[in-house]
């Protein structure tokens, strides 16, 4: 596919995915609060109705008065709102995205061989078996210890020991990037399978007894909500961990790191944490839960102690006048021989054709980047900074083995003022 039309597809598609996914989040966390702020009705015609919680808000159109009924009402409408295309259309949106961005280019953002040299197909279906394994690990563990004693502690230990597994593995087998991307991509599709396999269908099955005409016994119906209600709190619980995971693609020094895997784990264990804050806050106003402020001092402490922790242990640059000593012989293919110093543009060019080009040249420009003339360096250097000096998402996975030197060469040259003459 040309470069592009593989750019706009990319955009268009990440535009579409975050447009449903902000439908799904916000529908998901509107339904959290509902829960938590229903309370018991106290007039006798809602308590005749069946209403087991109601609730009084306002909002910039008036005023709404939702009620909950855990058994169906008498007359069910037949004009229901379902809340199913948000999640369906994130993971498809999500999915086309990931294939047009990394399954489409697995040698180049998938594959990162200093980990794993191994060839675009083996990569792809690696790829993809994260996705369904996770799934079918999930599900059995919920389907065996979800309605035993204790069984939301026990599920949830285990889930977040698959997670850790997984995490670590991906961060052997994969490119960071991709990775970290993975990760998040996996629990996301749990999340829709969730709603495919078990809410959903649950609801339907209630609504078709209900809607009927026949007696039912609502015991033999109670189990599709109990099991929709366990896969909704599980979903709820994955978004924040899922969205880290998808927003910390954009920045190299996460996924970079030598410890990547654990930043990722104590991230997403943050993000679930600082939720599970957001949802006990309700139930805590009302008297019907603890304090959840620990939960959030434990999630601000994870994140202190990841940027703490990933300071301390960056490792000590190598001084940029050390990397380029002018002495050394072009034989030895050092570019700073090419020029009179790190500031001359002959020496950055050197690096750039050996290490850039192949992407951001005459034959191919990703990102309508070209690299290849003084103008289109002139045009980029912000950029060229920005990504492989700042970031260091360039190249990519470092294909072409751009070293720290090189990279401390062209930080010198921009801080000179980038000039191309």
């Amino acid at each position: 596919m040309d470069a592009y039309l593989l750019d706009w597809a990319n955009l268009l598609l990440r535009w579409l995915h975050v447009i449903v996914a902000i439908a799904w989040i916000g529908s998901s966390f509107y339904f959290v609060f509902l829960d938590n702020n229903l309370l018991a009705p106290t007039a006798d015609d809602l308590k005749k109705k069946g209403v087991d919680g109601a609730m009084w808000a306002v909002h910039g159109g008036g005023f709404y008065n939702p009620q909950k009924y855990m058994v169906a009402p008498k007359k069910i409408h037949t004009e229901l709102h379902w809340f199913y295309w948000e999640s369906y259309s994130t993971w498809l949106s999500g999915f086309a995205l990931f294939t047009v961005l990394y399954l489409y280019n697995a040698g180049t953002f998938l594959i990162d061989k200093s980990l794993m040299d191994w060839s675009p197909a083996a990569a792809i279906s690696a790829a993809l078996g994260f996705l369904v394994a996770f799934w079918l690990i999930y599900d059995r563990i919920c389907q065996w210890f979800g309605f035993r004693e204790k069984g939301d502690a026990i599920v949830g230990a285990l889930v977040f020991a698959v997670i850790c597994v997984a995490s670590w593995a991906a961060c052997q087998l994969f490119a960071g990037r991709a990775a970290f991307l993975l990760v998040g991509a996996m629990i996301a599709t749990a999340m829709s399978a969730n709603v495919f396999f078990w809410i959903i269908p649950g609801q339907r099955k209630v609504v078709a007894a209900m809607t009927s005409g026949e007696k039912v016994d609502p015991k033999a119906l109670a189990i599709h909500g109990k099991r929709g209600k366990q896969r909704s709190v599980h979903n709820t619980y994955f978004t924040l961990p899922v969205i880290f995971a998808m927003l910390s693609n954009h920045y190299g020094f996460l996924y970079t790191n030598k410890y990547n895997w654990a930043v990722l784990i104590l991230m997403m264990l943050a993000g679930a944490l600082i939720r599970q804050f957001f949802v006990q806050r309700h139930g805590w106003h009302h008297g019907r839960a603890a304090n959840p402020w620990p939960f959030a001092a434990v999630g601000v402490v994870l994140i202190l102690a990841v940027i703490v922790g990933m300071k301390a242990l960056e490792p000590v640059p190598v001084p940029a006048a050390a990397t380029t000593d002018t002495s050394k012989s072009v034989a030895n293919n050092d570019p700073a021989t090419l020029g009179s110093g790190p500031n001359n543009f002959k020496t950055v060019q050197h690096v750039l054709e050996q290490r850039c080009y192949m992407c951001h040249g005459a034959q191919v420009q990703m990102k309508n980047v070209r690299l290849d003339t003084p103008e289109g360096v002139k045009t980029n250097a912000q950029m060229v900074y920005q990504q492989v000096v700042v970031l260091k998402q360039m190249p990519m996975n470092n294909a072409t083995g751009l070293t720290e030197a090189e990279r401390a060469l062209i930080a010198e040259w921009f801080k000179a003022g980038a000039k191309t003459q």
